[in-house]
């Protein structure tokens, strides 16, 4: 008795993806200010930003914490 194959070869299928392209920009640089020159030798700033008040302050540690 013969048995059949299983063996059957699937035809190969290729998935074609669009290629997404993102529009070219170029880096904008941030700009740049020294905590020297916002503090004015103070050891905090309050910033106004939406009608709400931001305190910048410089630690004992020389370091800066933002709060509201």
């Amino acid at each position: 008795m013969s048995v059949p194959s299983l063996s059957h070869s699937m035809p190969s299928r290729s998935i074609q993806r669009p290629v997404l392209a993102l529009p070219a920009t170029s880096p904008v640089a941030a700009r740049r200010v020294s905590s020297h020159t916002l503090l004015e030798g103070e050891r905090e700033l309050v910033i106004q930003h939406q009608g709400s008040e931001y305190h910048l302050r410089l630690t004992r540690n020389d370091k800066l914490i933002l709060t509201k």
